[in-house]
């Protein structure tokens, strides 16, 4: 990872669906590796996976990360980086929970149900094709803060509440026979989402790999379509082009990746 000097912690948001026989015992495990590294934030961890975004002195983060990716099944983790001059979490939550990333609907297949990726340097054109509805499945204060132009909002303020929006559009969506593209913040709410949106029986169906953040990372601004800023679920509250911290107030959120 490599953070601009003047950032004092560094910040990694992660996920990675995969089996977990014993979520207790990976629980235990890593908040003793946490607390030992100084690190804050959350992790969340079930029999689907683990989740969460954490800050520390770049070298515990980067324990952290080796440790996950040492359990069966996570080697493969992707992890977005980004950057703090103070803890941007007040304290340390490690947690066992029934899903990583709430959605409330049983049999769902994040693993092999989900949408096909695209990539932050393919999204421009995807989202710029007439033939594309493009649905930002964050909750509305999220999209408030900050979302692609001409994307549609679902309204919901949590992400329980997406599959009944969906049911009722699902009809008109395949009246219009568009391809659906999708996007959250770190990527997390669209593996279940898409998920969600291919079991309706729609096959043109995309998200945004690494999420609002992975392209406001990648992308250079110039070339940007993203108007606003990403929220985020910490004392940063929003970043901005090249995952820059933005000058905005806080706002009370739940349900996010």
């Amino acid at each position: 990872m490599t953070l601009p000097t003047r950032y004092a912690l560094t910040v990694a948001a992660l996920y990675h669906f995969a089996p977990i026989a014993e979520p207790e015992a990976v629980r235990e495990s890593l908040h003793a590796l946490c607390e030992a590294q100084g690190l804050c934030g959350t992790l969340l961890i079930a029999r689907e996976g683990v989740n969460g975004t954490i800050a520390g002195p770049d070298a515990g983060v980067a324990a952290l990360i080796t440790a996950i990716r040492a359990l069966p099944g996570f080697a493969a983790i992707e992890v977005k980086y980004s950057g703090a001059q103070d803890r941007p979490f007040k304290r340390l939550k490690v947690k066992v929970k029934r899903e990583i990333v709430t959605m409330g609907v049983p049999d769902i297949d994040p693993v092999h149900g989900q949408g096909a990726y695209v990539d932050p340097a393919d999204w421009n054109a995807l989202i710029s094709d007439p033939d594309t509805v493009v649905i930002d499945t964050r909750n509305s204060f999220e999209c408030a803060q900050g979302t692609f132009a001409g994307s549609v909002d679902p309204g919901t303020e949590r992400f329980t509440q997406f599959p009944a929006w969906f049911d009722e559009q699902a009809d008109t969506l395949r009246q219009s026979g568009k391809k659906i593209a999708m996007f959250c913040t770190g990527g997390i709410r669209c593996e279940k989402a898409t998920a969600y949106v291919r079991a309706q029986g729609f096959e043109e169906v995309y998200h945004l790999k690494g999420g609002i953040l992975k392209y406001l990372e990648e992308v250079p601004a110039d070339q940007s379509l993203f108007d606003g800023g990403c929220f985020v679920f910490d004392e940063r509250v929003a970043l901005g082009q090249g995952l820059e911290l933005l000058d905005v107030e806080r706002a009370v959120a739940k349900g996010g990746d």
